[in-house]
């Protein structure tokens, strides 16, 4: 009976899922400090489409749209529809699920770019209502109004990525866990993770500075923006400060970034082309003018550094 009541006491989480590729939950499967299992013995877990053994969402959603039960999180992965012919849980749809609980929810956690911005499912013309929960791409004409906000005063939190990196998740989860205060960018993403560009800490830096370009991937040297269409420098996410599985990022594999974390991810047509215009990239790195990144670059180019010249294992 002690148990049972410890578990009443604690804070409770459904993880609902719409148009999605489930790649969210694989990532967060992979959580380390703390890792899943840790998580969710402080966060009682009422339902996860892949983790929870009885498929009894229905009844959980009823009953915390009864007030029987409350809810704390409602994390919601994948693109969201009214059309049940794309997405439907039961005899609902995704979007009368959400319907249901928006109210419900202390706080509302939109994870993965799908969730966030529509992603790829919203590229879909022949349903046009396919939308992230607040945002669909740029513009805020989600499924949730612009203004609206959970009983905590939050919008729905947002946490991008495809998939989103699960620390992102973790770290965003346990700081609203002890109540602490959520910084969020105009976006609604947590600032404290996404005020860093995924170009920060990018290992290849040195090569950036100096304009020594990689014309192959896979390589460990050479910068990957001019020539490969790395987003690094114009990427909130803090994907080389807080690495993969503790170990690597893309750029330190060899491969560009994708910026997989903005709205427009899936509107570009080549990821692994850096579109110019008379030899200058079209997007320059944020909070840089054309001119002055011409100008530095006109400067470094003239200079050599001998270094950034040679293999790595060449160096000294």
């Amino acid at each position: 009976m002690e148990s049972f009541k410890i578990r009443l006491a604690m804070k409770n989480l459904l993880w609902i899922q719409g148009l999605s590729c489930n790649g969210n939950t694989q990532s967060i499967l992979n959580a380390e400090n703390p890792q899943i299992y840790e998580l969710f013995s402080k966060i009682n877990l009422l339902y996860h489409p892949s983790l929870s053994v009885e498929n009894n969402v229905l009844d959980i959603v009823e009953d915390i749209y009864r007030d029987r039960l409350s809810l704390d999180f409602l994390v919601v992965e994948g693109a969201i529809t009214n059309n049940k012919n794309f997405h439907k849980i039961g005899d609902y749809s995704i979007g009368e699920i959400i319907e249901k609980l928006k109210n419900k929810a202390r706080y509302i956690i939109a994870i993965g770019n799908c969730a966030v911005f529509g992603n790829i499912p919203s590229l879909y013309k022949e349903n046009k209502d396919i939308k992230g929960l607040q945002f669909k791409f740029k513009e805020k004409e989600g499924f949730l109004p612009s203004d609206f906000k959970t009983s905590s005063g939050y919008p729905v939190i947002n946490i991008p990525g495809c998939p989103s990196h699960p620390a992102w998740f973790t770290q965003t989860i346990i700081t609203l866990y002890y109540e602490k205060p959520l910084i969020l960018d105009k976006f609604n993403r947590p600032k404290e993770l996404f005020m860093y560009l995924s170009h920060d800490g990018c290992i290849r830096n040195e090569y950036f500075e100096w304009k020594y370009e990689a014309e192959e991937f896979g390589h460990k040297e050479g910068c990957l923006f001019y020539n490969l269409g790395c987003r690094g420098p114009i990427t909130h996410a803090p994907c080389n400060k807080i690495l993969w599985n503790r170990v690597s990022s893309k750029t330190r594999a060899g491969m560009p970034c994708i910026g997989c974390t903005e709205y427009d991810f899936p509107l570009r047509e080549n990821y692994f082309e850096t579109k110019k215009n008379i030899g200058i990239p079209e997007e320059v790195p944020l909070g840089v003018s054309k001119r002055a990144y011409i100008t530095i670059s006109g400067v470094a180019k003239t200079l050599k550094n001998e270094r950034v010249s040679k293999k790595l294992e060449e160096t000294d």
